[in-house]
């Protein structure tokens, strides 16, 4: 199992925003993450906007090519994208660059 984690950078004036969108995430979007091997999902949000996202999946970039092939993953990064800085030009999702892990405690 590949323990991913990545950044983004939601902008300052749509945190609380962002925030409240992911109150209520679609649960067509929850039902798209699962079947393509998004497991242990987490978001978490500094007050600056700093996004640290982590997942667990067997493998990372067919994860992530399964969610890009599904339609809801369309529709949700169409409404999320205006919410960071720095995507140039690709969606939310596209974006992400995993960190090199260099310490795990087991």
């Amino acid at each position: 199992m590949q323990r991913v984690c990545f950044l983004l950078q939601v902008k300052a004036d749509r945190i609380d925003e962002y925030r409240a969108r992911h109150q209520h995430v679609w649960q067509e979007m929850r039902d798209a993450l699962t079947a393509s091997g998004w497991h242990n999902y987490s978001l978490f949000l500094r007050e600056d906007g700093l996004l640290v996202g982590y997942v667990e999946t067997e493998d990372f970039e067919a994860a992530r090519a399964a969610m890009d092939a599904t339609d809801v993953n369309a529709r949700w990064q169409a409404e999320m994208g205006d919410f960071f800085t720095d995507l140039d030009g690709q969606a939310p999702d596209a974006a992400m660059r995993p960190l090199t892990e260099v310490f795990h405690l087991t």
